[in-house]
């Protein structure tokens, strides 16, 4: 029997950056918040002593249980997915902070370009260039709009950087100088700009000194001990939710923060949010929590499932076109969009690559979103080319040329001796929406409690697959200059297909924003066009997939629908007026 409990000004599901940085600003303004978070409650002190390869790189304690909930996946609408069980292809954060406590820390802007991408393209190419299936779409706000939000989330998490010399206008600089440089990371930027190319240092959340953000958290400055990805910080100098906006809520007293929280519907009178359904993991035991607003703040996956399940929205269909919640479902793909470019091996050239951090090195935006004239090359947007030195571990750093045996005394020698002589050059890029990659309800498989699983479908068009070759022989040109003895180059193949695989926690989609309901699902501050009190807030909302990491974007944007949410509990409405659409 399901207990109903005392009624809040908002429920909030997930305690990622999105929901806590709703969580900071509701409070401060006197609102009273509760935030479900489905794992296990994680502070600072537990990441001590935890700098443990085999646990959090091969076993990925951090991760969610596959076992229990996961997703289904498929490459085209014709094959039947299967459930994704293996942590090694698909990192899907959980506990308190979410994802927000395992990432390197990589904060991008994203592009003017990419919030008016339809329009900016017909304008500069016409109707013609854009792909037979692409369902690409404006944003219905613009970088201006959201520069002041880009803002201050760089403020809030303290982001060390330089400045692009190829990006969009800034209000401000970054509140932190960018991290230490090191020889490999100068050698990347004296090659990329002996080639013409502009080379900038990566802003990061793992803070080049020690830093107190505008809410009076404090920040550590970072000991580049090369444990970022898949680890939680215990010097508590990676910019992350639970040393700043969760901290932030909680000294307000207005937040109460229930882990172990597993929410399986929103409950609604269909014109109204009323709450959510969530299980206690410990004892089964299902509650109701009431709210005047719902903000969805979960993962890209579990937002879309939950309002499948709960019937909020009408469900996309590829075959007609017709729906939204679902639609419009890309990312960063191991195979195609990230983890790929061309490794240098160096004869008589050595580098500590044991010393770094998560988000330590260079990259440039010569190819990033449409900086480069489209009008003669094969594909739409771009990529953007980066050196890292996160730190090699010692598990995971064993590369050799291609070519060497796989075992025996010459993968032994060359294991050896390339072990500090080998840079690797990445480029990543975006990835348009297409009407065969979509979000629904799995028809065969379920969840531990009875629900239908998530189903994945993407299918990659030669588009994606031309951008993609094109990015690595970006990297492969930059690496030869580099003075690199032998260099391997990834291959993208002509008819490359997805590999199932979920690597990166770079995804979007699904509950798609827009100008109008005709063509999204939440309006620019995230509110639901078909239930006004009811917010989607994360990368779900975003039409497509830039060529950069997206946190940096999804905290702006939080940020607005905060603001929205303050708006909305003190005057009520919908908080944008209804534009021309404007999608292909």
């Amino acid at each position: 029997m399901v207990k109903k409990l005392n009624k809040v000004d908002a429920v909030i599901v997930g305690s990622g950056w999105a929901g806590g940085i709703v969580a900071a600003e509701l409070t401060k303004a006197g609102h009273k918040v509760v935030i479900l978070e489905r794992g296990k409650d994680k502070k600072h002190e537990d990441f001590n002593g935890t700098k443990d390869e085999l646990r959090y790189s091969q076993r990925y304690d951090l991760m969610q249980n596959l076992h229990k909930e996961t997703i289904t996946s498929r490459g085209d609408l014709s094959e039947t997915a299967l459930p994704v069980r293996n942590n090694v292809n698909a990192r899907l954060g959980e506990n308190t902070g979410g994802a927000g406590v395992h990432w390197n820390g990589w904060t991008f802007r994203w592009l003017p370009y990419d919030f008016e991408i339809y329009s900016k393209t017909v304008e500069r190419y016409g109707k013609g260039k854009i792909p037979k299936d692409s369902t690409m779409q404006d944003w219905g706000v613009t970088y201006d709009e959201m520069e002041p939000y880009f803002d201050k989330f760089e403020k809030t998490a303290g982001i060390s950087g330089e400045e692009n010399p190829l990006g969009p206008p800034r209000s401000d600089k970054y509140p932190n100088p960018p991290l230490k440089t090191t020889p490999a990371i100068n050698l990347f930027q004296k090659a990329s700009t002996e080639l013409g190319y502009h080379p900038y240092r990566m802003p990061g959340a793992t803070v080049s000194q020690t830093y107190q953000n505008p809410d009076g958290e404090t920040i550590n400055g970072c000991v580049y001990c090369a444990f970022c990805e898949e680890y939680g910080c215990n010097f508590g100098a990676k910019a992350d939710p639970i040393g700043t906006v969760l901290a932030t809520a909680k000294k307000t007293g207005n937040m109460e923060l229930r882990n172990g929280a597993n929410v399986t519907r929103v409950s609604h009178n269909g014109k109204r949010a009323t709450g959510v359904i969530y299980v206690d993991t410990s004892t089964g035991q299902e509650y109701e929590q009431p709210a005047d607003i719902v903000v969805l703040a979960g993962f890209v996956f579990s937002n879309t499932k939950l309002l499948l399940l709960s019937k909020i929205g009408t469900p996309y269909n590829p075959q007609t076109g017709k729906g939204i919640i679902g639609k419009n479902f890309t990312g960063h793909f191991s195979n195609l969009s990230t983890y790929i470019g061309a490794r240098g091996f160096f004869e008589d050239k050595k580098y500590n690559l044991y010393m770094g951090t998560g988000s330590l090195g260079s990259t440039l935006d010569d190819f990033a979103g449409d900086n480069e004239d489209h009008t003669n090359l094969n594909y739409l947007h771009g990529f953007e080319i980066h050196f890292s030195q996160l730190g090699a571990r010692p598990i995971s750093n064993n590369q050799v040329p291609v070519g060497t045996p796989t075992w025996g005394k010459e993968f032994k020698k060359n294991s050896l001796h390339y072990t500090n002589r080998n840079l690797f050059i990445t480029s990543q890029t975006a990835f348009l929406p297409n009407k065969f990659s979509y979000l629904d309800l799995d028809p065969t498989y379920k969840d531990a409690l009875g629900n239908p699983l998530l189903r994945v479908t993407v299918k990659y068009l030669e588009d994606d697959i031309n951008r993609s070759k094109a990015g690595v022989a970006r990297c492969e040109e930059i690496m030869n200059k580099m003075g690199a003895d032998i260099v391997d180059v990834d291959k993208v193949a002509d008819d490359l297909q997805f590999d199932h695989k979920f690597y990166t926690d770079h995804f979007i989609g699904g509950v798609i924003m827009g100008a109008s309901p005709a063509n999204s699902a939440v309006n620019t501050y995230s509110q639901m066009w078909d239930m006004e009190n009811l917010f989607v807030v994360g990368g779900s909302s975003f039409p497509h997939t830039g060529n950069y990491n997206p946190t940096g974007t999804i905290g702006a944007f939080a940020y607005r629908a905060a603001e929205g949410m303050n708006k909305y509990l003190s005057e009520g409405g919908l908080l944008t007026q209804q534009v021309q659409v404007k999608n292909a």
